[in-house]
């Protein structure tokens, strides 16, 4: 058991508090001149600064945790490392972050497939924080994170409207490839281990779960990502659909 367990609520709290803190700063910064004119562009920019930020620190943090203890790869349920349970309240207090951030700002409705995500992560997260069991499956699963900043970038470039051509093709064909590795890679290596080694019942019943829908919201992700920068022709737009106006994980 993780000797910060007694102090797991103050971490999240923390946490969300510091997330808090660095959205309020990121008001002092200017706004794309497409951004300003939309009070909700100009919260979604925002919004995805500070997801930016917890992808960069969040991805390339989990990546050293496996590295430094890389048996955990053989046991995600039972080996752990203090970086990695600090790594899991940190992401958290992010996640009830956004969440909140959402909510607050009247997008739920807008951005309610990042309510669902958030969710599902804060409640997996959650159960490995205080039961202190899989906080190595939940390490591997923030690999997504270095993926998420590619993601990230692709859409503050559309959300912009910069007319930097050279620049989203460069990230396109880069955001494919960490697609790839640290989104599907690393999830098709969960649910198998999960589906051969983890009993299901309990906390493990509860996760095979999560990890199952997570299975079916990332392929619909990648199909939308494909459609939308692969084969745009294929896509059907809806007619009147502001897409800066909106924050689904891929759009």
């Amino acid at each position: 058991m993780p000797r910060f367990l007694s102090k797991a609520v103050p971490l999240v709290l923390g946490s969300t508090l510091l997330f808090k803190a660095l959205q309020r700063g990121l008001r002092r910064l200017p706004l794309p001149a497409h951004v300003c004119r939309d009070p909700t562009r100009a919260w979604r920019w925002r919004n995805l600064l500070v997801s930016f930020v917890h992808s960069v620190v969040t991805g390339l943090w989990a990546v050293l945790c496996v590295w430094q203890v890389p048996e955990m790869l053989m046991d995600i349920e039972n080996i752990s490392s203090t970086s990695g349970y600090l790594l899991l309240c940190f992401s958290a207090g992010y996640f009830i972050h956004d969440t909140l951030d959402i909510i607050v700002s009247h997008q739920s409705r807008a951005s309610w497939e990042y309510l669902v995500h958030h969710a599902m992560a804060i409640s997996a997260f959650f159960s490995g924080i205080f039961l202190g069991r899989f906080v190595a499956a939940g390490m591997l699963s923030l690999f997504v994170e270095v993926s998420n900043i590619f993601l990230t970038i692709r859409m503050l470039l559309k959300l912009s409207n910069m007319p930097a051509p050279t620049l989203y093709r460069i990230n396109k064909y880069v955001n494919l490839v960490m697609y790839f590795l640290f989104r599907l890679v690393p999830q098709t290596y969960l649910t198998w281990y999960f589906v051969r080694y983890v009993e299901v019942r309990g906390q493990g019943a509860f996760l095979i779960v999560n990890l199952f829908l997570l299975d079916a919201m990332i392929l619909t992700y990648f199909s939308r990502l494909l459609r939308s920068d692969f084969f745009p022709d294929s896509c059907r737009r809806r007619a009147g659909k502001d897409a800066g106006g909106e924050k689904f994980l891929v759009d």
